[in-house]
């Protein structure tokens, strides 16, 4: 059994044959360093359960820059909920940091399966509530915390992206220059 797809589909209402469906209705995918899972332009067909590996999400703003919008690693769900549900072209991209195992699930199946699996509505939308949530806490402190208090949260809450991600994505993540990024880690290594 998959360990990431254990972790992804928590919910009470959910039994393990729901689950055993669930599961079976997912396919093994492996993506090399650099592979996009979506591109800007693509309209999303379905969504991503990371096994092992790390994915940035990121688009181009105004003057070119890539600006990473989110990172995405082991037990997480790579998704752009725009685009698959709504049929539009993503403006996203999602980007192997690493070599990723996911699970994948397509669209069509996961419409399938919420007809006929109860829980898996239930379960959809404590997800669907719990990724805005998590998205505007986020939006909240980049205007309210420090670039430092934001580091030192990334550091506890997700330490597999400062292990795997280039400080460059790190930086633009946080909203900050690279050199910054440099001054508030050698900040934090001199108070510890």
């Amino acid at each position: 059994m998959s360990v990431a797809l254990a972790a992804v589909y928590q919910h009470p209402l959910l039994s393990d044959r729901d689950l055993q469906v669930i599961f079976a209705a997912h396919q093994l995918k492996s993506f090399k360093k650099g592979d996009f899972l979506l591109q800007k332009g693509q309209t999303s067909k379905a969504y991503f359960c990371v096994e092992e590996g790390l994915i940035r999400s990121y688009v181009y703003d105004y003057n070119g820059n890539d600006i990473t919008t989110g990172f995405i690693g082991k037990n997480e769900i790579a998704i752009d909920v725009v685009s698959l549900f709504t049929g539009v072209p993503s403006e996203e991209y999602l980007q192997a940091l690493t070599d990723c195992q996911c699970y994948m699930i397509d669209l069509e199946t996961l419409q399938e399966l919420y007809h006929s699996i109860k829980g898996l509505n239930e379960w959809g939308r404590a997800w669907m509530s719990g990724s805005l949530f998590a998205l505007k806490q986020r939006t909240i402190a980049m205007i309210t915390e420090s670039a430092s208090a934001r580091y030192r949260k990334l550091e506890i809450q997700h330490p597999q992206i400062l292990q795997q991600a280039p400080l460059k994505f790190i930086a633009s993540y946080l909203g900050v220059t690279d050199s910054s990024l440099s001054r508030i880690r050698k900040e934090l290594c001199k108070s510890t």
